[in-house]
């Protein structure tokens, strides 16, 4: 990446993505972010010297992949693919996952620099049986971020289902230690293998949002597996958890997609 003195990105917050995301670290001269919350506001200055990766939300940082970089290298800004990655997410929340493909295929086709950073595309192709792409998706998604705990897991998951469970482990992706709890849990869970019954009961009088995690990532490893009535299971425990019920998290949405999916009620 091209270093600069000050860097300004006007960011717009998408409030349909809550995934964890690792920031890379500015390891050259000290930087300054301005990042603006809508058009009328002020910007929010932040500065960056000799910074070690920050545990960022996706909503901030995923959309703005192509105007941090035209900020670099003085493009212009391709709001058309940003648009069609939201469009792809909001058909994803309908359950419309073709359709969803279709809108971050466009994206790509716009800026082809999204690509690297597109893991709701990797998600897409999961649900469309078309593992290998999204086993190559997750993997960019990686090599860009190699802090990124989820899309080591998903990785995993289309692999698993590409040369079962024991060979995609000896291909899992070895990512930084997530800040989140149970998601560090589930990491080791998938990477050493292990019992997702544990991982659902070491969480399941914690915070919302854990237990929630804990049972979807429970469900895909038995998934996995080739379990289908334990993954059943955990993953309708999931979407009938009240953090699923309550929160806009993409992976809530995904949950109930799941299922839908697999025709399994979850109501």
């Amino acid at each position: 990446m091209a270093t600069s003195s000050s860097l300004k990105s006007s960011i717009s917050v998408s409030h349909s993505l809550h995934k964890s995301f690792t920031a890379p670290s500015f390891t050259n001269s000290t930087k300054t972010i301005e990042v603006f919350h809508s058009p009328s506001s002020l910007p929010m200055r932040i500065t960056l010297n000799h910074v070690p990766p920050l545990s960022l939300s996706r909503r901030l940082f995923v959309p703005s992949v192509s105007g941090i970089w035209d900020a670099l290298t003085g493009g212009n800004n391709p709001r058309d693919a940003v648009a069609a990655i939201r469009r792809g997410m909001l058909l994803f929340r309908q359950g419309d996952v073709l359709g969803s493909l279709a809108e971050f295929d466009k994206a790509i086709e716009l800026d082809p620099r999204q690509k690297a950073y597109l893991w709701q595309r990797g998600l897409s192709l999961y649900y469309l049986d078309r593992f290998e792409e999204g086993a190559e998706q997750f993997r960019l998604d990686v090599a860009q971020n190699p802090n990124d705990t989820e899309e080591s897991i998903w990785c995993f998951l289309c692999e698993a289902q590409l040369y079962g469970v024991d060979e995609a482990r000896r291909r899992f992706l070895e990512v930084g230690r997530d800040p989140r709890p149970v998601m560090r849990e589930a990491y080791n869970m998938f990477k050493d293998g292990g019992h997702p019954e544990k991982l659902v009961a070491a969480f399941s009088s914690g915070r919302e949002n854990e237990y929630f995690y804990a049972s979807l990532y429970a469900g895909l490893y038995h998934e996995a597996e080739k379990k289908v009535d334990a993954a059943k299971q955990d993953i309708v425990a999931a979407c009938q958890s009240t953090y699923a019920q309550r929160s806009d998290d993409y992976m809530a949405a995904l949950a109930k997609v799941h299922c839908l999916c697999r025709n399994w009620s979850f109501s």
